[in-house]
């Protein structure tokens, strides 16, 4: 986990992107206990508040739980519930990005399909 200040992404989203794609991946399993804000923050050479606010987004998204005096917990569901959340910001970044950008250069979907599954050939031949 490393956090860069010199992006303009504030230092608690950075955390709290980072803890949800641990959990995502699987580094943090459900209804585990995941590094406490004050462990972060010493890793991270950061105010342990920052963690604090990037943990509670996450908190408020229903992926980590707070169990009073033992620590934050990965919540049951998280991975779903980040998976979910993922899938519908993929379609706003870049499908829909892709199909503004794709009309402007007067593309049918045809063209666009194509692309795409060049891209998806190219990506499953290079492994």
């Amino acid at each position: 986990m490393n956090v860069n200040p010199n992006i303009e992404k504030p230092i608690f989203i950075q955390i709290a992107e980072q803890l949800e794609d641990s959990i995502f991946t699987g580094v943090f399993a459900e209804e585990t206990k995941i590094p406490s804000t004050n462990e972060i923050s010493a890793l991270l050479n950061i105010n342990p508040h920052t963690v604090l606010k990037g943990m509670n987004m996450l908190v408020d998204e229903g992926i980590i739980y707070k169990k009073r005096g033992l620590g934050m917990f990965v919540k049951a569901g998280a991975v779903g519930a980040i998976r979910q959340k993922r899938q519908s910001q993929f379609y706003e970044q870049y499908v829909a990005a892709l199909v503004s950008e794709a009309m402007k250069l007067n593309m049918s979907k045809e063209e666009i399909i194509s692309l795409i599954e060049r891209g998806y050939d190219d990506e499953c031949h290079s492994d």
